[in-house]
């Protein structure tokens, strides 16, 4: 589908950019008490959902109707030629149709649908006395990736399950359609798996935390802890699945284990080691011994009972060597298994999780090291240490999640002001990461078709509240959304404002977003320093 023209002189005030919007002319469809809404069979879990958020917001009964009856209309259809996810939203003075490819298509329409509409539409009641009026408007619309995602660590500060649901809906509100969860590494095991209780019990609380990254460190003295049920899971599966976002789980192996071996000292290489309170990379890994191998894939196996996901996380990244360089265990696997090196190893590691999770139907996903020692047969690779891992695994056949540090890390540094919180990495601003590529160049077509889309990464070492979360995340998520959404050329200074009219809907939504000029006082963290500096 072709684009919206950059130089079109009233760009519809919706992010992500359409693909395709036409003006009705004047006039538009004014809800009322009256206003009726109907949904075909496949389009009725976005009329329930369309009810309750813009019958919250907007205090009118949206009953409803058959469809001669109704001004709102939803329906899938898969024959109209919209492509996966798309829809056709057509608004005059006679009403709004809504028709989707499948049901997210629809969904999708829907969010647009509320876009158009003032800002108050996104709050959770009604102020009283506003007129809500829909644009004559026709919009055509499909993204260009098919994974448009955000990873979300609740491994190093806990987010409870309010805090989650709540993140879905605003990944939900920008078309993004993947949660990737990081439920475990060094400092916290944060889902419970039944047949491992010491897992919860033990692992996922430590009894205190790093401050910033200064050296030497400082801690704050308080112990940290939480995690999810497999019930709270099952909900917020449910939840997601409701608002067409896949949840993704990662458990972290054969690194970034330090919680799990607290729990059971056997699965490590050292015995019992404390549940990790410092911010980075350790000796401490897994053991690959047969016992090690049969706690995982069990481990695994209730994940897959809770997350119906195709992908699975096994993480893989930021694996020192040093133990099994000095394990007896290890190097006799090395043996018997006739691998070159340490780096075979963990790529050994990684093939029988691959087989496990093949076997029942799953993919393996994990962190660009997993290419290290040879990738197994059906992994796809998340690129992070820059695009280069993505490059060899696409031209090797595998598919690609495209995640680059440099403009996808949303915990780095917003400017280089002091006064940004706990600066870290380098600088990423929201210009930075909307212009920023998505399919690495030199690919061909056939491997460039092989990446899947992208995402971004929130990694909450310095992020210990929900209000620094969104001050984190946004608005660069807005940005990033569009960027995997929208076909052709961007242009930062078409977007922006945009961009200044969709911050009125985050505004109304609550969530406290960094201002484009720059953080407000309570946002400082005066003393607690960063890195990278």
């Amino acid at each position: 589908m072709p684009d919206t023209p950059a130089s079109s002189p009233t760009p519809l005030p919706v992010i992500p950019r359409p693909s395709r919007t036409e003006s009705g002319g004047p006039g538009g469809l004014t809800l009322t008490a009256a206003t009726r809404v109907s949904a075909d069979a496949e389009a009725r879990g976005t009329l329930t959902w369309l009810q309750r958020e813009l019958g919250a917001a907007t205090g009118l009964p949206l009953a409803t109707g058959d469809e001669a009856s109704a001004q709102i209309r939803l329906s899938v259809d898969a024959r109209a030629g919209l492509g996966r996810e798309g829809y056709r939203l057509i608004v005059d003075d006679e009403g709004a149709i809504i028709v989707g490819n499948d049901p997210a298509g629809v969904f999708y329409g829907a969010q647009t649908l509320r876009q158009l509409l003032p800002p108050d539409a996104f709050r959770s009641a009604p102020l009283g006395g506003a007129v809500w009026t829909l644009p004559a408007v026709s919009v055509t619309d499909a993204p260009r990736f098919r994974w448009r995602g955000a990873m979300l660590d609740i491994a190093r500060h806990f987010s409870p399950k309010r805090e989650i649901l709540r993140f879905i809906d605003l990944l939900a509100m920008h078309k993004l359609n993947v949660l990737h969860l990081h439920l475990t590494d060094d400092q916290g095991w944060r889902i419970e798996i039944r047949r491992y209780p010491r897992l919860t019990e033990a692992g996922s609380w430590r009894t205190e935390s790093q401050l910033g990254a200064g050296k030497p460190p400082e801690f704050d003295g308080r112990p940290h802890g939480g995690f999810l049920t497999q019930d709270d899971i099952r909900e917020i599966v449910a939840y997601a699945d409701a608002r067409h976002v896949a949840v993704v789980p990662e458990i972290d192996v054969p690194g970034h284990s330090q919680a799990a071996i607290h729990a059971y000292p056997e699965l490590g290489e050292s015995g019992l080691i404390p549940v990790g309170t410092q911010w980075g990379v350790f000796d401490e890994v897994l053991a690959v011994t047969d016992n090690v191998l049969e706690f995982y894939k069990n481990v695994f196996d209730e994940l897959l009972e809770l997350f119906p996901s195709t992908y699975i996380h096994v993480g893989g990244d930021e694996c020192p060597k040093t133990q099994w360089k000095n394990s007896a265990s290890a190097q006799k696997r090395i043996k018997d298994e006739g691998l070159a090196d340490e780096d075979e190893l963990q790529s050994w590691f990684i093939r029988q999780l691959d087989d496990h999770l093949t076997a029942r139907g799953r993919r393996l996903l994990g962190w660009d090291e997993i290419l290290e020692g040879g990738l197994a047969p059906g992994a796809t690779v998340m690129s992070w240490r820059g695009e280069e891992g993505g490059i060899a695994a696409a031209r090797a056949g595998h598919d690609v999640i495209m995640s680059p540090t440099a403009t996808s890390y949303l915990d780095y540094k917003q400017s280089e002001s002091e006064d940004e919180p706990i600066r870290v990495g380098t600088l990423l601003r929201t210009e930075d990461v909307y212009t920023a590529g998505t399919v690495p160049p030199g690919l061909t077509e056939e491997e460039a078709a092989h990446v899947l889309g992208a995402q971004v990464n929130v990694w909450v070492e310095h992020i210990d509240t929900p209000r620094r979360l969104d001050y984190m995340v946004f608005p660069r998520l807005s940005a990033f959304a569009e960027k995997v959404w929208s076909a052709g050329e961007r242009d930062y200074a078409e977007f922006e404002p945009r961009l200044e009219r969709h911050l009125e809907r985050l505004d109304a939504v609550g969530v406290e977003y960094r201002p484009l000029d720059g953080p407000r006082p309570w946002h400082t963290r005066p003393g607690v320093r960063g890195w990278g500096e």
